[in-house]
C-alpha cells in the first residue's frame, strides 16, 4: 500500500492547546514541534508501513470446532460454542477498560503487553490437548483479553501519529480492510496445521505474536501523553481514579455473569441454578456499576451523559448487525462441516471471497463517507441490509446446493455489513457526542461489537437447543432464522432514525 504524504494536513490548528505553532519561532522550530506532536512525520517509510503492519496485525483464528472438540469427545454444540462465545465475550467486556489502561500507562506499552498475553494463552490453549475442555475453554475466555487489549490501544496509536488527512484516512481504511483478509489468510493456516496437529495452529499464534511484540518495539514509536497522571508520582488513590477500578470492576463482573448464563443456558437449561443465578447476579452488579458511574467515579468508564437518542440508536443497530454476525459465522462453518462434512481447509476455501469482497466494502465504504459524503445513517442502513440478505441467503440454502449459489453470495454480502456498519457507526457517535467523550464513543463501538458477537451467539444457541429436535439442520436454521429477526430489528431501527431526520431537517427548513 502507498501512503502519500500530505503536507497540508500536516500542521495542527491553532485551536489545539499545547499543539498549536506559537508566534516567533522559526521554521525549524516550527517543524521540530510539528514532528513532535505526530511522531509519523519524523519516521522512515518502510518503518511507517511496519508500524500500521503490526498496529493492525492481531486478528484471532478459530475454525477447528470440530476438530478440538473431538479431541476431548464434546460434540454438543452449546459447549462447542463456549469457543467463540468465550473468546468473545472477554474481547468485548475489557475493551473499554483497555482503552483506560492506555490514556493511563501509554499506547505502545499497552499494545505490546496485550500482544504478549494473546501469545501466552495461545499456548495455554494448545497445552490443553493434555488436559480438558474445561481447560481449553477457560484458556480461550483469558486469551480474548490480549486482542481486547490490543485494539483500542492500535486505534489509539494510528490516531496519535497521524494528523487530520489524506494519509490518516489511508492508515485507518488500511486498518478496516485487514480484519477480513488476515481472518482468511489465518484460517488458511490455521487448518493447514491442524492437519498435522491442532494444538500447532495455536503455538504457531503466539509465536507470530511474539514476532509482533519485537517488531513493535522498534516500529512504534514513543507517543508522548499530553496528560501523565502520574506525573507528580504514584499513589494508589490516583490510579483507582483514574482507571475508575470501582466501575471496571463491576462493569466487568456484570457483563460476564449475564453472559455466562445466555451461553450456559443452552447447555444445562433454563431452569437451573446454574443459569438463574448468574443471570440474577449480573443483572443486580450492572445496577451497582450504574450507581458508581453516575454518583461516585471521577472519571467514569461509561460517562451516562454522553448517552442520548444517537447513541442509543447506534448501540443498538451495531449490537443488531454484529449478532447476527456471530450467529452467521458460526452457523455457517456448522452446516458446511456438520451436514456437508467438508473439512477444515475446505471450510476456509469456501470462505475465501470474505477477503476479497471485506477489501472493497473498505474502500467503497471510504469513498461513500468521504469524497461522496453519504450520511453515516445511510450507510448504517445498507449495512443492515447486508447483514440481513446475509444471513437468510444462509438460513434458507438447501444441503445440496452447489457453492456458486448461496453461500458463495453470502460470503460477497455479508462483509458489506462489517466494513459499512464500524466506521459509520463511529462517524455518528463521534458527531453526536461531547469532544470530552470522543475516547468513550470509539470503546463503545468496539465494546458491543464484541460483546454482540458472544451474546448472540448465546441467544441462538438456546433456540438451536429447542428447535432441533434431533435433526442438527433444523436446528442450526431455527438459529440462523433467529439471526434473520435481530438483523430484521436492526433494519428497522436504521430506517425509523432516517425517518426520523429527514423530519428534523424538514422542520429545521
Amino acid at each position: 500500500m502507498v501512503i502519500e504524504k500530505s503536507d497540508t494536513s500536516a500542521t495542527p490548528s491553532a485551536g489545539d492547546g499545547d499543539n498549536s505553532i506559537t508566534e516567533g519561532e522559526d521554521m525549524t522550530q516550527q517543524q521540530s514541534r510539528v514532528e513532535s506532536i505526530w511522531p509519523a512525520e519524523n519516521i522512515s517509510f518502510p518503518r511507517e508501513c511496519l508500524m500500521v503492519f503490526v498496529a493492525s496485525s492481531f486478528a484471532s483464528v478459530l475454525l477447528l470446532l470440530h476438530t478440538i472438540g473431538g479431541s476431548f469427545d464434546v460434540t454438543n454444540a452449546g459447549r462447542l460454542a463456549w469457543l467463540v462465545a468465550g473468546y468473545s465475550l472477554t474481547v468485548g467486556t475489557f475493551i473499554l477498560f483497555s482503552g483506560r489502561l492506555g490514556d493511563a500507562f501509554g499506547y505502545k506499552r499497552m499494545l505490546l503487553f496485550g500482544f504478549s498475553w494473546f501469545s501466552l494463552w495461545s499456548v495455554v490453549v494448545g497445552l490443553s490437548i493434555y488436559s480438558n475442555y474445561t481447560l481449553i475453554v477457560f484458556a480461550r475466555v483469558l486469551q480474548g483479553i490480549g486482542p481486547a487489549i490490543c485494539l483500542p490501544n492500535a486505534l489509539a496509536i494510528l490516531g496519535s501519529v497521524y494528523p487530520p488527512g489524506h494519509r490518516k484516512a489511508m492508515v485507518f481504511a488500511f486498518f478496516g480492510a485487514v480484519a477480513p483478509v488476515g481472518a482468511v489468510i489465518g484460517s488458511a493456516v490455521a487448518a493447514a496445521i491442524s492437519l498435522a496437529w491442532w494444538p500447532w495452529a495455536f503455538w504457531a499464534l503466539s509465536i507470530w505474536l511474539v514476532v509482533l511484540v519485537i517488531l513493535g518495539y522498534f516500529a512504534i514509536p514513543d507517543i508522548p501523553r499530553k496528560d501523565d497522571v502520574f506525573a507528580d508520582g504514584f499513589t494508589w488513590r490516583k490510579l483507582v481514579e483514574e482507571l475508575d477500578l470501582p466501575g471496571a470492576v463491576t462493569g466487568v463482573v456484570s457483563l460476564v455473569l449475564f453472559n455466562f448464563a445466555w451461553n450456559q443456558a443452552p447447555i444445562v437449561g433454563w431452569a437451573t441454578a446454574e443459569t438463574i443465578v448468574p443471570l440474577v447476579l449480573g443483572l443486580a452488579i450492572f445496577g451497582l456499576f450504574s450507581w458508581i458511574e453516575a454518583k461516585f467515579a471521577k472519571r467514569p468508564l461509561l460517562p451516562f451523559d454522553a448517552i442520548n437518542g444517537d447513541v442509543a440508536f447506534v448501540l443498538g443497530t451495531v449490537a443488531c448487525g454484529w449478532a447476527t454476525f456471530g450467529i452467521w459465522i458460526l452457523y455457517l462453518v456448522q452446516i458446511l462441516q456438520e451436514i456437508r462434512h467438508l473439512s477444515p481447509l475446505l471450510t476456509v476455501a469456501w470462505q475465501s471471497p470474505l477477503a476479497l469482497s471485506g477489501a472493497i466494502a473498505a474502500i467503497i465504504t471510504g469513498m461513500l463517507l468521504g469524497p461522496f459524503q453519504v450520511k453515516p445513517p445511510i450507510v448504517m442502513t445498507l449495512a443492515l441490509a447486508a447483514f440481513t440478505i446475509g444471513i437468510t441467503l444462509v438460513a434458507t440454502v438447501p444441503p445440496d446446493q452447489i457453492y456458486w449459489g448461496q453461500i458463495f453470495v453470502c460470503t460477497i454480502v455479508i462483509p458489506f455489513g462489517m466494513d459499512m456498519s464500524f466506521p459509520a457507526a463511529t462517524l455518528i457517535l463521534s458527531n453526536s457526542v461531547k469532544r470530552e467523550h470522543q475516547g468513550v464513543a470509539a470503546s463503545l463501538v468496539n465494546t458491543v461489537v464484541n460483546y454482540s458477537i458472544s451474546l448472540g451467539v448465546g441467544f441462538a444457541g438456546t433456540v438451536e437447543v429447542y428447535v432441533n429436535h434431533g435433526d442438527k439442520l433444523t436446528g442450526y436454521r431455527g438459529a440462523l432464522y433467529f439471526g434473520i429477526g435481530l438483523a430484521s430489528l436492526g433494519l428497522g431501527i436504521c430506517v425509523i432514525f432516517l425517518i426520523r431526520e429527514h423530519l428534523i431537517q424538514r422542520k429545521g427548513k
